[in-house]
């Protein structure tokens, strides 16, 4: 699988610690937070928003870029099949990266303002809008994580 055996087990470790970190952080968002959005009037979900955001932003970037830089050095260490499923990894990772920030973001600049001002009469749409943009990075974490899980569970086979 590799050239650098004794990197391997680490590095397979790393990927899949924070490809499941990024991918649980994610997922609990999905399932949890944005529901809680849902269900609590728009003033309390804009003023929890930015507050949750501000919290988060080095949090998961931090994350991001520890899932995209383990799984991309695995991929570089792997061969053959293996090097594609890590090499698909972190481009997940990078996708989810690329959502968070052209997608999310931005709208949280927006709700940040919302919060303070009131929002617009076009709110719902634009909360939607960040909830696909949610779906989509959290789709794509948990996909890297699921194809990691699978490279690390599978048994390697030794060459004879």
């Amino acid at each position: 699988m590799t050239d650098h055996p004794r990197l391997l087990p680490a590095v397979r470790g790393l990927a899949l610690l924070f490809t499941g970190l990024l991918a649980g952080a994610f997922g609990y968002g999905a399932v949890n937070v944005v529901q809680t959005f849902k269900a609590v009037p728009l003033d309390v979900r804009l003023t929890f928003h930015t507050a949750l955001m501000r919290m988060n932003g080095p949090v998961i970037q931090s994350t991001m870029a520890l899932a995209f830089l383990s799984s991309l050095v695995l991929a570089v260490l792997a061969r053959g099949a293996a090097h594609r499923v890590a090499a698909s990894a972190s481009v997940l990772v990078a996708v989810s990266f690329l959502v968070t920030r052209l997608g999310n973001v931005p709208i949280n600049g927006r709700i940040k303002v919302w919060a303070v001002s009131g929002a617009p009469p076009d709110h719902a749409a634009i909360l939607r809008r960040w909830e696909l943009f949610n779906d989509i990075r959290t789709v794509a974490a948990l996909v890297a994580f699921l194809l990691l899980l699978a490279l690390v569970t599978t048994p390697l086979r030794r060459p004879r």
